[in-house]
């Protein structure tokens, strides 16, 4: 694994006010927010180089233009152990971006501040370490850091792959870049009117701003869509993203550009990455955004559970219902869908737990399973009524129980009138056993023996 991951862009320093408001002011039809917590975060491109320090066992450099205020102090603070900091002599204050929110919601923003590097000649230290990168991130939010000509011209000889992020006020990427990531927003600002609508139009501009920008491929992020990429040649390929049930989408736009550039360090090819780069966005929306910037070290397994964590805490937040229910699910059949479909119905949200592959195998033999448990799981979550799927190697799904706490287990099957064996697992924290209608006549081991004749 050679040369670091390095993030060149403009640094913010992110604050949430976060309160409550139960009333309005007498002089104005705006809430009174109270019991405010201050929040803070690293911002814009210094949150794109923490999660992909998160993400990565690479080193990951921020090349970026710091003031010496409070505000680069604390930035300096918090990205401390985390990544390593170049800065880039600059004058102007540190910008500083101040949410008000209540709950989940945002009612304002502060923005102050406005760095300008103060660029006779790039530092040499960042020159070398942009000419040694495996792959460059650009995460450009409009604050004049990627106009600058040495900047440019530094990044037009990486030493890796280089991903740009664009900004609405930004600079146009330096051409012959492997890929750009804007928005549809971004997308349709830049390249103007196109025929056609949804996935023929972002198709179109991305084609558009390929020739535009002379760029080697252009992935227009989709917000819950997922993701659109194009060579600016033939039919583009569209990568979906995984459901989420809430979320923060702050970051979002952050994580899938940090994805991608890991992904293209690491070898991946250009499609390989924007794939990764979805499913990467999906699980940090799910997981809280960047509001939950700090909360792991680690990211999640976006194939096995892709926000359950997440899913439960905001349905425990809501004062909802957690239904969790659990099986092998080798080869999906109505059986199946009717139990998941009535184990929904039982509350706001539905946890899956399924056996691993070695799990079962231990329960039904050595030629079982028969359809992995990466893709058993991803089976599932492309059903509806199910909002994450856990896999388990254990022979029995207790221990993901005690983890989870669902509030109802659901079971389909022969099982009326015995005591299901998670019984009592769920009464140790108040949760409830149950057992819900079986189709009759379907089931995974009779499917396979009929497959046999």
């Amino acid at each position: 694994m050679k040369g670091p991951l390095v993030v060149v862009g403009d640094a913010l320093l992110d604050v949430d006010l976060v309160g409550s408001a139960s009333r309005l002011t007498p002089d104005a039809p705006v809430p009174v927010v109270e019991d405010v917590e201050r929040r803070e975060r690293p911002g814009g491109a210094a949150l794109a180089a923490v999660i992909a320090a998160s993400a990565t066992a690479r080193e990951v450099v921020l090349v970026t233009p710091l003031d010496i205020d409070e505000g680069a102090t604390r930035l300096r603070e918090l990205l401390a152990g985390r990544v390593r900091l170049v800065p880039i002599p600059a004058t102007g204050g540190t910008a500083v971006k101040q949410r008000i929110r209540v709950g989940d919601h945002s009612v304002a923003r502060l923005d102050s501040g406005a760095p300008v590097a103060a660029l006779g000649a790039l530092p040499a230290e960042a020159a070398a370490v942009i000419r040694d990168a495996a792959a460059v991130l650009v995460a450009d939010y409009g604050r004049g850091t990627t106009a600058a000509p040495d900047v440019r011209d530094a990044l037009a000889f990486a030493g890796g792959p280089v991903v740009w992020d664009p900004h609405p006020r930004g600079a146009d990427p330096v051409r012959g870049v492997r890929l750009v990531t804007p928005n549809g927003a971004e997308a349709a600002r830049v390249a103007g009117p196109v025929e056609g609508e949804g996935l023929a139009a972002a198709g179109a501009r991305a084609e558009a701003l390929i020739a535009h920008w002379g760029v080697g491929a252009v992935a227009v992020t989709l917000g819950s869509r997922g993701a659109l990429l194009s060579y600016g040649s033939g039919a583009p390929m569209v990568v979906p993203a995984v459901p989420v049930t809430g979320g923060d989408p702050c970051g979002a736009g952050d994580s899938f550009a940090a994805a991608a550039a890991i992904a293209l360090a690491d070898g991946a090819v250009t499609g390989e990455a924007v794939a990764a780069a979805v499913a990467f966005a999906s699980a940090f929306v799910a997981r809280g955004g960047a509001s939950a910037w700090d909360a792991a070290d680690e990211p999640p397994n976006v194939v096995a559970e892709p926000g359950a964590e997440g899913v439960i805490a905001r349905v425990r937040a809501a004062g909802g219902t957690v239904v969790a229910t659990g099986g092998c699910f080798d080869l999906l059949h109505p059986g199946h869908v009717a139990t998941l479909r009535a184990a929904r119905g039982l509350g706001d949200c539905l946890v899956v737990c399924i056996n691993s592959d070695d799990s079962v195998r231990r329960l039904k033999g050595p030629t079982r399973p028969l359809v992995t448990a990466t893709d058993r799981a991803r089976v599932l979550e492309a059903l509806e009524f199910v909002d994450a799927v856990v896999v388990f190697d254990e022979d029995t799904p207790s221990a993901v129980l005690e983890r989870l706490r669902p509030d109802i287990w659901a079971k389909g099957g022969d099982y009326a009138g015995a005591d299901l064996p998670e019984a009592a697992v769920l009464r140790s924290w108040g949760g409830q056993a149950v057992v819900l209608p079986y189709l009759d006549g379907h089931s995974t081991t009779a499917l396979v023996e009929k497959s046999r004749v």
